[in-house]
C-alpha cells in the first residue's frame, strides 16, 4: 500500500478541505492520474496518484485535513482489472500522415436534429425574444414546449418555471476555508475602507412606457405617484431566485441560503444635520 499524503502548498497553510473525489472506492487509477480536488484559504489543487492501483480513500468529502494527513491509500500490488485502459505509450518520433478529413452533409443534419422539441409558434417565439430553451418548462407531450411555456417564461424572467417561488425555505451549506477567508476579508474591507459606489446603464424604456401609460389610472385610485421603486423591488426579488447566495447569511462556518426575501422601503424624513 502507498500512502497518499497532503502536500504542502504554503508556509502559511496548515490544513485543507477535501472538496471532491474524482474517483471512488475500488477504482483502478493509472500513475499521476488526478483523484481528488483540494481547497486551502488561498487557492485550489488536486492530488495525484503516486503509482497505478486500486484507489482506497480514508477521508470523505467536506472533510477538513491537516497538512501530512493521509487522504487515501493505492494498492500498487493488485492486479490490473479487465478491461481498464492501458497505460498510454510514450510518443514516437514519427509523425504519421495526417488521414484525410471529410464532413458529409449528412453528419450536420444529424447534428442539428437533437434540437429542442417545440411547436412552431412556440420556436418562432424563442427565436425572436431570444429565450434560452433551459429555462422554459415543456409542458406538451414528450417534453414538447408550447406557446404559454414561452410567454410563462418571458413573463417571468429569472424564475425557473416548474418551481415554486417567494417560499420560507433555508438551505445550510459548509463553508470551505476558501469562503470563509473570502468572506472574513470583504467584511473588513467593508468596515476599514471608504465604500463607493457603482453606476450601471440600464434600459428603463419598457418601464417608461408601463409608467406613462398606467400612472394616471394608478394615482386615482391609490393617491399616489407610480415610481420606479416597486419596479426596482420586484426585479430584485426575481434577481435574488435566481442567485440566492446573494441572498445568504454566513453563520459560525455554515452558508445559509434562505428563500424568505423581506424587501422594506420607506422615505427618510429630512432633519438637519447636527440632529443626526
Amino acid at each position: 500500500m502507498i500512502d497518499i499524503r497532503i502536500p504542502t502548498v504554503g508556509e502559511s497553510i496548515s490544513e485543507v478541505t477535501l472538496v471532491k473525489w474524482l474517483r471512488k472506492e475500488g477504482d483502478w487509477v493509472e500513475r499521476d492520474e488526478v483523484v481528488a480536488e483540494l481547497e486551502s484559504e488561498k487557492a485550489t489543487f488536486e492530488i495525484n496518484a503516486e503509482q497505478a492501483g486500486v484507489l482506497h480513500p480514508l477521508a470523505s468529502e467536506g472533510d477538513t485535513l491537516r497538512i501530512g494527513d493521509i487522504a487515501c491509500r493505492i494498492d500498487e500490488t493488485a492486479a490490473r482489472p479487465e478491461g481498464a485502459p492501458q497505460a498510454a505509450p510514450e510518443p514516437s518520433a514519427t509523425v504519421p500522415a495526417p488521414a484525410p478529413v471529410s464532413a458529409p452533409p449528412a453528419t450536420a443534419a444529424a447534428v442539428g436534429s437533437t434540437e429542442v422539441k417545440a411547436s412552431p409558434v412556440a420556436a418562432a417565439i424563442m427565436a425572436d425574444k431570444k429565450v434560452d430553451p433551459a429555462i422554459v418548462n415543456p409542458s406538451g407531450t414528450g417534453g414538447r414546449i408550447l406557446k404559454q411555456d414561452v410567454l410563462d417564461a418571458i413573463a417571468n424572467p429569472g424564475r425557473k418555471q416548474g418551481t415554486e417561488a417567494f417560499t420560507r425555505q433555508e438551505r445550510r451549506e459548509k463553508m470551505s476555508n476558501l469562503r470563509k477567508t473570502i468572506s472574513r476579508r470583504l467584511v473588513e474591507a467593508k468596515n476599514g475602507t471608504a465604500m463607493l459606489t457603482t453606476f450601471n446603464e440600464v434600459d428603463m424604456s419598457r418601464i417608461m412606457d408601463i409608467r406613462s401609460k398606467y400612472k394616471d389610472g394608478f394615482k386615482e385610485k391609490h393617491g399616489v405617484g407610480l415610481g420606479f421603486m416597486s419596479f426596482f423591488t420586484k426585479a430584485c426579488t426575481f434577481a435574488l431566485q435566481e442567485w440566492p447566495a446573494v441572498n445568504a447569511s454566513t453563520p459560525i462556518s455554515t452558508a445559509m441560503r434562505s428563500s424568505v426575501m423581506i424587501i422594506a422601503t420607506y422615505p427618510l424624513p429630512y432633519q438637519p444635520l447636527k440632529d443626526w
